[in-house]
């Protein structure tokens, strides 16, 4: 039992790390700068972490864009206040995710521009056999160190990890818990007390407030880990934060 919850909070984490740092805070809202080899390598590494739940990063970053532009309103790809339930959210964000990247949705020009992309190695992660090997990977590791018919109930979360994340963000960042700012045009919260499974996303609502902010705690018991790192990786010379927003 103790292989499958070290691996499945491994990947977890993982997951949710390189989906905050590389889609979200950099390829997203720029926050930081970074060397063209550093951003192939955390692209690589974003691919590898997420496995057969890997988001495109340019597709990712024109919704996100979006979800900006038009949070809680009817044009919003993921707001939790058009859908009864999160079911719901979920498959209208892979429709949207599924248009854009395939082209059928056109994504206005003001939201395009300063995306990572890695056209060759594009072809590879989107591959679907990429995906099934993954999927395959996940099953057998539990095959081998499941010790309870129980476990497997958590294998179908590896399959879809990253949508599974952005779902508790956006549907919880936008229902749940205390507003720290007012009048933002959206309804977004910090849901502090479930932050530790995001490492700093569910700060929604100082998020919306300044989306350049690469620290989304803005007290001091809004903990944002990712911001952290990326502030060691600042002083390492890996990144490059923004002057302003050291």
């Amino acid at each position: 039992m103790t292989a499958i919850l070290i691996f499945f909070a491994a990947h977890w984490f993982l997951s949710l790390f390189f989906h905050s740092f590389f889609l979200h805070r950099y390829g997203t809202h720029r926050m930081f700068t970074m060397s063209r080899g550093w951003g192939k390598v955390f692209y690589f590494m974003t691919f590898l972490m997420q496995g057969s739940a890997f988001l495109d990063p340019r597709t990712y970053a024109l919704m996100h864009r979006m979800h900006h532009a038009f949070a809680d309103t009817e044009l919003d790809p993921h707001s939790p206040h058009n859908f009864k339930n999160v079911v719901g959210m979920m498959l209208k964000t892979a429709a949207t995710y599924r248009g854009i990247m395939s082209g059928r949705l056109v994504v206005a020009d003001e939201f395009q521009g300063n995306i990572p992309e890695w056209k060759a190695f594009e072809k590879i992660a989107q591959n679907p056999l990429v995906g099934v090997a993954f999927a395959g990977f996940y099953i057998a590791y539990y095959v081998v160190f499941a010790t309870s018919p129980w476990l497997y109930l958590l294998l179908p979360i590896h399959f879809i990890m990253g949508p599974v994340q952005g779902a508790i963000v956006n549907w919880g960042g936008h229902k749940y818990d205390y507003v720290r700012y007012k009048n933002l045009g959206d309804k977004s919260k910090n849901t502090l007390p479930f932050d530790f499974l995001t490492l700093g996303e569910l700060y929604q609502n100082n998020h919306h407030q300044s989306p350049e902010n690469p620290n989304l705690g803005h007290r001091w018991y809004e903990i944002d880990v990712t911001y952290l790192i990326i502030r060691l990786m600042n002083r390492l010379g890996i990144v490059r934060l923004h002057r302003q927003a050291v």
